[in-house]
């Protein structure tokens, strides 16, 4: 059984808090979303987000899935059904139009983590001492990066460093990421959005991870930290011990 540690907060700049998190102990599911849009309809977006993910779980349990193919299938249905409702929201109300939302989802089962996610939210494993991003960010700037058009360094300091090129309901179709990764005793499984990452360097997040802290600590301490470097954005982690 994992223990859990979850944390959100607004950050120092910014008024109301888009992202939003919900953890289903009972299914073994773990959700961050990060919301995008004016006025208040990215926090819409991400409530609706997990609140959809949740509904689809206890509806009808992942623990059902038997192969990995069955359970990609399975969250690929998820965030499909999810993607549609912000999308008709969007589309129905002009003052949420264009409101969109990333997602990352973990999924544990004996003893291998399932992983979908679209946008840049993270998830990453951290295993004795080392600290390794499982996902893939959907971002303008990761595509440059892939594309070997701008280098690390350029990366860090882009103008565009924040544009995401997928999203769920920004679009009426969605394409979501699945990964798997095996889980060793002790592994830590931390999901967070790019509010944490953002303004953490790696090393940091490491030492953090590292400090033998209960996972509810080790959250509070991880959002001190971003709000320590700046906090501009809203930061929300989950931290599971294996």
């Amino acid at each position: 059984m994992a223990q859990i540690g979850f944390k959100s907060n607004a950050g120092m700049i910014r008024d109301n808090n888009e992202d939003a998190c919900f953890v289903i102990p009972s299914h073994n599911v773990y959700v961050v979303a990060d919301g995008v849009g004016g006025n208040n309809a990215g926090e819409i977006a991400s409530r609706t987000a997990v609140r959809g993910v949740a509904e689809y779980v206890t509806s009808a349990s992942p623990e059902e899935c038997g192969s990995p193919e069955e359970i990609r299938e399975y969250f690929i249905r998820c965030l499909s059904q999810v993607n549609d409702e912000i999308y008709q929201m969007g589309q129905k109300h002009k003052e949420n139009k264009g409101m969109a939302t990333t997602v990352v989802i973990a999924y544990i089962k004996e003893d291998t983590a399932y992983v979908v996610n679209v946008g840049d939210s993270r998830a990453y494993l951290f295993r004795e001492g080392s600290l390794s991003q499982i996902t893939v960010d959907h971002t303008y700037v990761n595509e440059l990066l892939k594309n070997g058009v701008i280098t690390e360094e350029e990366a860090e300091h882009h103008a565009q460093k924040n544009v995401i090129t997928r999203a769920a309901g920004a679009e009426p179709f969605i394409k979501a990421d699945f990964f798997q990764t095996k889980l060793e005793k002790d592994d830590i499984l931390m999901l967070c959005s790019d509010g944490l990452y953002g303004e953490v360097d790696e090393q940091k997040l490491t030492e953090i991870l590292d400090k033998k802290n209960t996972m509810s600590g080790t959250c509070t301490r991880l959002v001190e930290e971003a709000l320590r470097c700046g906090g501009r954005d809203n930061i929300t982690v989950i931290c599971l011990k294996i």
